[in-house]
């Protein structure tokens, strides 16, 4: 009786799969979320109309209603105001932001991105992306339009560069702001009531109005909240000496203090946001 062998053959191993995304996938996932975005502007160009609209209208009430009531030592009304509602912009946007943000969270829509292989900031990183494309054609319409009503740059053109930069930095702080109410609210209604307060900014600061002309006890915080100094900052680099001479600080401090608030406020914030899109 002869016995026979058999050689054991080894099993080959499956080789491990690694869950990790690449390093690169937070650029480009937020370059395809940004895509998708910009796609559904194009795909609604009344939501593109009506920005552009109320804008334009904001613009032209506060020049022919409050333009001929308001008084500025140095400077038309005009190009105050001009200058104000470019710093205005990334606020106004910021309430679609934050009742957008709340609406695909509210739908479901931003649980099917936390379920797809993607990194966790591509969501929101790639909506702020549209959203500041968004807010830079509406800073560059708000000065064409201001020339249709008489605007005039007292300064260089690269200042004006220079304060649509800033505008652009400012609206991205801003924008961190804004998804993460709408994140952590997780309904359009609340979301838009939330938003309400930031009216506060608007018209307790230098962007309609002399903080000199608040009262008292109101005007240290209008003279040191983060839209004052853009708005004193856009005025400065826009207007130059007459912009510089109605704030008691030179236009380069008024620009080195809102870099500063802008980068605080995306350091808190956007952490903020990402966290929000994270939670189940």
């Amino acid at each position: 009786m002869t016995a026979t062998t058999t050689d054991a053959t080894p099993l080959t191993t499956r080789p491990a799969v690694s869950n990790r995304l690449p390093r690169t996938a937070a650029i480009t996932d937020a370059m395809v979320i940004g895509g998708r975005n910009l796609k559904d502007l194009v795909r609604t160009p009344q939501l593109i109309v009506f920005s552009v609209v109320q804008t334009v209208l904001f613009v032209l009430l506060f020049r022919y209603v409050f333009g001929g009531s308001i008084q500025i030592p140095g400077m038309s009304y005009t190009n105050f105001i001009v200058c104000g509602f470019m710093g205005q912009i990334a606020i106004f946007e910021g309430f679609g932001t934050a009742v957008a943000m709340a609406q695909d969270s509210k739908s479901g829509l931003i649980d099917r991105f936390r379920a797809l292989p993607m990194a966790r900031s591509a969501v929101v990183g790639g909506r702020a992306a549209a959203d500041l494309l968004r807010q830079l054609a509406l800073v560059v319409i708000v000065v064409l339009v201001g020339f249709a009503i008489g605007f005039t740059v007292e300064g260089t053109w690269l200042g004006v560069l220079a304060a649509i930069g800033l505008c652009v930095v400012w609206g991205f702080a801003m924008f961190w702001v804004f998804a993460a109410l709408g994140l952590f609210v997780r309904d359009s209604e609340t979301a838009q009531a939330a938003s309400t307060p930031f009216f506060v900014l608007v018209f307790v600061s230098s962007s309609v109005i002399l903080v000199d002309t608040l009262p008292g006890w109101l005007q240290p915080f209008a003279r040191n909240q983060p839209l004052t100094l853009v708005c004193n900052a856009v005025r400065g680099l826009v207007e130059g000496d007459a912009g510089a001479a109605l704030s008691p600080e030179t236009t380069g401090h008024y620009v080195i203090m809102s870099l500063i608030w802008c980068v605080g406020i995306t350091l808190v914030f956007a952490p903020l946001a990402v966290y929000a899109y994270r939670r189940p």
